[in-house]
């Protein structure tokens, strides 16, 4: 019983479409994880990459022992992650509802997806000087840049989501008399807001990426503004060390929306 358990399961992880039980999946998550450490330590002991360019997991992990014990790690993370939920949920809370009015109507698609197509493609790096010169160096700086790296895509990914809904969905609610408000808040959206979900899951991501840049130019804290210090004194175990911070954040919020998703959505599944 347990061979042919473990040659279906064999069998699944190459097959297309194939599903694996979630001990198995966790399991080879965790391998791949712990194969890039043990590469880690193996360069860094040997000496085949001097410390300089790559310290060894030991000293990453004391460098962050010492700013977590002295409050500096703990500082960055609240400042940072603050900065990254308020300025996504702005960019959110407009991009949602306007890309479900050009995924909805065609007036609104003509108007506004050419105008969103032509900005997302400008890029935010050159923004930067700009929103310095509008807005200072302060938090509405760098909510102002996730504003502008997320906004945009987020509209026409969301204009998508909601052109996937089955015009069969649609037809159905104009049989049964359905106003135009009654099919947005009864077919259209619910049946939109897991993709939707997913496209802000997705977008987080995007997000983190444009804080941190914000914070490397302009900021006098967070874990941008930390990387960019370290980076000066050669202080790469600093470095290294927020950098997997980064990483660790970004990968608990996601696993976060996941779950959430599995929550919120379960009329989706099947």
């Amino acid at each position: 019983m347990r061979r042919n358990k473990l040659a279906e399961t064999r069998r699944a992880l190459f097959t297309t479409g194939g599903t694996i039980d979630q001990g198995t999946f966790l399991g080879i998550a965790g391998g791949v994880f712990l194969l890039l450490f043990i590469l880690w330590w193996a360069l860094t002991s040997s000496g085949i990459v001097p410390a300089l360019f790559l310290p060894a997991p030991g000293a990453v992990w004391s460098k962050l022992t010492s700013l977590s014990a002295n409050g500096t790690l703990w500082g960055d993370i609240a400042i940072s992650s603050y900065r990254i939920v308020a300025g996504f949920l702005i960019a959110s809370a407009m991009a949602v509802p306007i890309g479900v009015l050009i995924g909805s109507y065609r007036f609104w698609e003509a108007a506004l997806e050419p105008l969103a197509d032509f900005i997302r493609y400008m890029p935010v790096v050159a923004f930067l000087p700009l929103t310095i010169l509008w807005t200072g160096t302060g938090d509405i700086q760098k909510f102002l840049i996730i504003w502008i790296g997320t906004f945009f895509q987020q509209i026409l990914m969301v204009m998508d989501n909601v052109k996937r809904v089955p015009r069969d969905f649609v037809g159905l609610g104009r049989t049964l008399g359905l106003s135009e408000f009654q099919l947005q808040l009864k077919i259209v959206i619910p049946s939109a807001l897991p993709s939707i979900w997913d496209t802000l899951r997705i977008t987080f991501g995007w997000a983190w990426t444009w804080l941190v840049v914000a914070e490397l130019v302009a900021a006098n804290s967070g874990l941008g503004y930390r990387i960019t210090v370290s980076q000066r004194y050669f202080q790469t175990d600093v470095t290294i060390g927020y950098i997997l911070i980064l990483g660790i954040l970004g990968l608990v919020s996601d696993q976060v929306m996941k779950a959430l998703e599995r929550i919120l959505f379960r009329y989706a599944k099947g």
